[in-house]
């Protein structure tokens, strides 16, 4: 039976370069940034789950547009355990959209928020456990660092927000990835000059950060961000 990534040595995981010691080292910070979030409260909640989302959302795009599609090519059954993940990852997309929209004082916050701790960990035991052992029995530590090449690469300039209509798979995350990462990115810096000067940047600044959502929402709604779509990895 193949062994957790867990239990496992970097060494026997490929190496520092390898895909599976980068998801690793990305789901040992989540675990993190998910302790730091139980019983925090008020901004400091908020700047928690800020955090977690910019981690949380570039790993899974880049694992939607690199690992997934080699998983699927490897494994004959890697349609159905890329599925599972995805479903999982538009559970996590869709909670954080109504955290956001809902805000600091919506009656099902708590609930969501205790649901997207589970899922959020769910979502590591079933690659971490599962997945991603499968696929090292396939693939040679070469292989596994080529693929950590191209996912840190697309990691980087992935979208770092909730996009629950894109598309978890190839062409339409591909597509959208472009517009949403700039949009995305550019919320990301504004939303941060408005915390650190409120009183000078706050109004100016919301109303830019809520331009650029409306702007987000705009392309993906378009056909080619849903291309790809598998139902029910997509609202």
């Amino acid at each position: 039976m193949p062994r957790s990534l867990a239990d496992q040595t970097e060494a026997e995981l490929g190496g520092p370069g390898s895909v599976l010691t980068r998801q690793r080292r990305d789901h040992v910070r989540l675990d993190e940034l998910l302790h730091e979030l139980d019983g925090s409260s008020g901004r400091a909640q908020e700047e928690v789950l800020q955090r977690i989302d910019r981690l949380v959302f570039a790993h899974a795009f880049a694992e939607e547009a690199v690992l997934w599609p080699a998983v699927r090519r490897v494994l004959p059954d890697g349609e159905e355990l890329t599925l599972r993940i995805e479903e999982e990852h538009q559970e996590v997309n869709e909670l954080v959209a109504a955290l956001e929209e809902g805000g600091p004082e919506h009656p099902q916050r708590p609930a969501r928020l205790a649901r997207l701790v589970a899922v959020l960990r769910e979502d590591v035991r079933d690659e971490e456990d599962v997945l991603l052992p499968r696929l090292q029995e396939r693939l040679d530590p070469h292989e596994l660092r080529r693929l950590g090449r191209q996912w840190e690469l697309v990691r980087r300039i992935s979208p770092t927000r909730p996009h629950p209509t894109v598309a978890r798979r190839p062409p339409g995350n591909a597509l959208s990835a472009l517009p949403l990462s700039v949009l995305d990115r550019t919320r990301d810096w504004v939303d941060a000059g408005v915390r650190r000067a409120p009183e000078r940047l706050a109004p100016a600044g919301e109303a830019v950060s809520r331009g650029l959502a409306s702007v987000a929402a705009l392309v993906e709604r378009m056909p080619p961000a849903r291309s790809g779509d598998r139902p029910p990895t997509s609202r």
